[in-house]
């Protein structure tokens, strides 16, 4: 059995979950129910038939809605991974920290780069860090005061899961800098991020112990999975760069988030309309379970 989820960025009409049906039908599904319509924005297809065909049959330009499809099976997750810059907040804290040093400009073009898979993360990211040299240690507490912003929806998803009993995690190829505060904020139970190297109050451009980098966070989803008796199955996992990839392919839902268009492609579903609640509807989750962060 597989579920077909829309999720619109306003109201689900009625006619639009009908035409969703139909194009499934169309395209060889034997759909045996259509769920009512739940917060006036959600709704669930179950049919038979072939998950990447009903994926494509479902996948068109236009409507503010977001199609997932997928497997009845281990539909509500038990693992939750997750990216920071851009998915669990509205920055990237490189760029925004930067501002603080006057090369904004510079660091985001390369920041923008390595998102979308053209350039090495780890030399892309050294780089960067390096341009930061001598920048004063309280540009980091006024970056996080300033700018960042926690992504809508975010704490509302991560501690809904967590009431659920569900393991979760923040992974960054940002700094612990930022993603320990955050996850705390958000609600997390762990965060694993790059460490800035510091000196006499400032910043030294240098980066203390290994990076995390696209094959750190699919390895540390990898891990997690096994210590918690998890199947991959059974792991969600989010993202929206080029260095989510890897962790996006191995979890039984990839999602990719307003994501870069290499992410979106290798991802199980792509959220372009809504904010992270969806990943809630999607695990069959509505409002009246949710615990409001």
């Amino acid at each position: 059995m597989l579920i077909a989820t829309l999720i619109a960025a306003d109201q689900l009409k009625k006619g639009e979950l009908s035409s969703a049906a139909d194009r499934l039908t169309d395209s060889g599904a034997e759909i045996s129910r259509i769920g009512d319509i739940i917060d006036g924005k959600a709704a669930d297809i179950y049919f038979n038939g072939d998950l990447a065909t009903a994926r494509q049959a479902l996948k068109f330009e236009g409507a503010k809605t977001d199609y997932v499809v997928q497997s009845a099976t281990n539909r509500e997750k038990k693992l939750l991974i997750s990216d920071m810059d851009s998915t669990m907040i509205t920055v990237e804290c490189i760029d925004e920290l930067a501002s603080y040093a006057g090369i904004k400009e510079q660091i985001a073009e390369i920041t923008e780069q390595a998102m979308l898979g053209e350039l090495d993360f780890e030399e892309a990211l050294r780089g960067r860090v390096a341009l930061l040299a001598g920048l004063e240690l309280s540009a980091i507490d006024q970056c996080l005061d300033e700018k960042v912003q926690i992504m809508p929806g975010a704490k509302i998803l991560v501690q809904t899961m967590a009431a659920r009993g569900a393991k979760t995690i923040l992974v960054s190829g940002g700094f612990t800098r930022f993603a320990d505060p955050v996850a705390r904020d958000i609600g997390f139970a762990m965060a694993e991020a790059n460490i800035l190297a510091e000196a006499d109050s400032r910043l030294t451009g240098k980066l203390n112990g290994n990076v995390v980098d696209a094959e750190r966070k699919a390895e540390l989803l990898e891990q997690s999975a096994q210590a918690a008796g998890l199947s991959l199955d059974q792991c969600l996992a989010v993202g929206d760069g080029a260095n989510d990839i890897p962790m996006i392919a191995l979890a039984g839902m990839g999602v990719a988030y307003h994501a870069k268009p290499k992410a979106a492609e290798a991802a199980d579903a792509a959220i372009s309309h809504n904010d992270l609640t969806a990943l809630l509807y999607i695990q069959g989750i509505g409002a009246s379970e949710w615990v409001k962060g």
